[in-house]
Order: C-alpha cells, then sequence, then structure tokens
C-alpha cells in the first residue's frame, strides 16, 4: 500500500502516453506548440515496468491520457500489455475523440470501457475557435459510437469565461435521453501561453447556479475519492457533475500520481515534477525508494503544492491531462 505525508492511500495512476495532441485548444496550448522528441518519451517496455512496480504496491486503477493518446503508435498493444498486469483492475482513456470511432470495438473487449471524452462545445463554428481545428464532426462520431457500443462515457466541458459558458445547459440537455456523464470542469492555469483564465470567474458555484435556473438538481452520493460533485435532473438517463479544479475541494481525499509521457512524476496538479522514472531506469536505480520519497514530501493541498511551484508556463498537454 502505498501512502502519502498525509496518510492518504494511492492507488490511481494518471498516464500521459504522448505529449503530442492534433487539437491546439486554447486553454491547453499555444497555437505553435513544441513538443517532446520520442526518444525523450517512456517506451511500451518502461511504462510496463513503471505500472507493475506501481501494482505490486496496490495500485489498481489506470487512466490513459495525453496529449492525444491515439496519437501514440501502436497504442492498443500497449493498452493489451497494461490489461495483463496483475493487480491492474481498471483501465480509462481520456481522448478528445477525433482519431477514436475506429477503436471503439476494440477498447470494449480490451475492458478499457471508461471513456471520457474532451469537449467544450456543442457547435461546429466554435468548436473550430478553442480548438484550431476542423474536427468537430469526427468527435461527434465518436461520442455517438461510443453510446452505440454502450460504453461508460463523461464528457469533459471546460467552462471558459465568454467562451462556452451560454452552452452549459445545452451539455446538460444530452444526459436527458442518454447514459452519459456530463462534467463541467472549472478552467485551470495551464494554457502554456503565460496569459489568465476565467477559474475564478466560473467557480462550481456559479456553474450549479445557471443550470439550477433550468434543472432541478438532486443530489448523488459521492464515490471515494472523486474530483466531481454529481447531481442528478429527475427524469433524465445520465448525469451531470462538476469539478472544482481551480477551487481544489477534492484535495483532502486525492489518491492519484501523475506520470508524464517523458517519465516526469507530479504528486499534485499544482506541483512541479518531483523524479523522473526513465531516468531512473535508464540508470538502473530502483523505482519505488524514489516514489516512496516522493509521495512522503507531498503537500497537503494544491495551494501548498502551487507556492513552491512554477506554473506561469505550463501546458496541460505537458502534464498529462
Amino acid at each position: 500500500m502505498l501512502l502519502d505525508a498525509q496518510q492518504r492511500v494511492i492507488n490511481y495512476v494518471r498516464l500521459s502516453v504522448t505529449d503530442r495532441c492534433n487539437l491546439r485548444c486554447t486553454y491547453c496550448m499555444p497555437a505553435d506548440m513544441k513538443f517532446a522528441k520520442k526518444d525523450t518519451l517512456l517506451t511500451d517496455e518502461e511504462i510496463i515496468t513503471v505500472l507493475s512496480t506501481l501494482a505490486a504496491a496496490g495500485v489498481s486503477k489506470v487512466r490513459i491520457t495525453g496529449g492525444e493518446p491515439f496519437l501514440r503508435p501502436g497504442l492498443l498493444s500497449l493498452l493489451e500489455k497494461i490489461h495483463n498486469i496483475e493487480g491492474i483492475a481498471n483501465i480509462a482513456v481520456t481522448t478528445n475523440g477525433v482519431l477514436t470511432s475506429d477503436y471503439i470495438p476494440a477498447l470494449k473487449k480490451l475492458g478499457a470501457d471508461h471513456i471520457n471524452l474532451s469537449l467544450d462545445t456543442l457547435q461546429a463554428d466554435r468548436f473550430i475557435k478553442i480548438t484550431r481545428r476542423d474536427s468537430f464532426a469526427a468527435v461527434i462520431k465518436t461520442f455517438d459510437s461510443l453510446l452505440a457500443h454502450q460504453l461508460q462515457v463523461k464528457i469533459n466541458m471546460v467552462v471558459m469565461d465568454n467562451v462556452n459558458t451560454d452552452e452549459i445547459n445545452d451539455f446538460v440537455a444530452l444526459t436527458k435521453d442518454a447514459p452519459v456523464s456530463v462534467r463541467f470542469i472549472e478552467e485551470m492555469p495551464f494554457n502554456g501561453q503565460g496569459h489568465g483564465f476565467s477559474g475564478i470567474n466560473w467557480n462550481y458555484h456559479r456553474i450549479l447556479e445557471t443550470i439550477s435556473v433550468q434543472y432541478q438538481l438532486q443530489k448523488l452520493s459521492d464515490a471515494p475519492n472523486t474530483t466531481s460533485i454529481n447531481y442528478r435532473i429527475p427524469g433524465h438517463q445520465g448525469s451531470i457533475g462538476v469539478i472544482p479544479a481551480y477551487s481544489r475541494t477534492f484535495c483532502g481525499s486525492c489518491n492519484r500520481l501523475r506520470i508524464a509521457a517523458n517519465g516526469g512524476v507530479r504528486t499534485c496538479l499544482y506541483g512541479n515534477d518531483v523524479l523522473n522514472l526513465k531516468k531512473l531506469i535508464n540508470t538502473g536505480q530502483p523505482l519505488m525508494p524514489a516514489i516512496i520519497d516522493a509521495l512522503n514530501a507531498r503537500y497537503a493541498d494544491g495551494f501548498e503544492a502551487e507556492k513552491h511551484a512554477s506554473l506561469d508556463k505550463a501546458s496541460m498537454s505537458l502534464i498529462g491531462g
């Protein structure tokens, strides 16, 4: 069992398999993003080494992120190897949906049936403005296919001031006739561009107030360690949730590690890398002592971690979603 400095159990890993992305979302990265060289990224063998080590210490859930995971060559083969690691009981994937539709049957067969789909607008023209790419039709195709194949789908919508707040209740409406969970996420300061963000203007309270004007919200019981505050609406098949990503109300129960595509480890989204697993593997050093040391130095919450970090130019693509 892995414990951090506050005696929180760590049993969940968010693993970025690539920093590359086929979109250029304004809240995530600059238009001209510079990506890491391929030889600096974790290989499949290194990923399996890392996850096997963590699984032996009690990690049971892995979420695959990016960048866009499906830009990594051989992703399905890698997922199959992860699926075969003893102790890994749950594999989930976060994707932007541009390339995903063709892989959905294989994902279901592998048991990677928890899919988070990043989608910040239901308007094709606005999609282009937010992502700087014309791929809306491909994302909607993926969404429809995920539902048709009965995968567990969550839509992640980043709420941005003066960008898409007028669509909040349009997203809520998606839950009426489909068993989908829509999660509204406070914007965070990781756009890689060094300018402001709207997390303060649209916090989770304001998002819920906007929804409650049109819908009756019934509180759901939140799962242990969840980052979202969840609700149902009478007569709707699906559910909604708000993620206080900037307000950081969930820090006290955080159970996760973040591993970047280059092997960098963050014990908090708002902190800096505390070690690099690829370097440890390449120099023949054991992983677990370094991971334990990092967890023993973990800050109590994201506010404390932020005080000791440099985040001005960080990109969510580099951090791992």
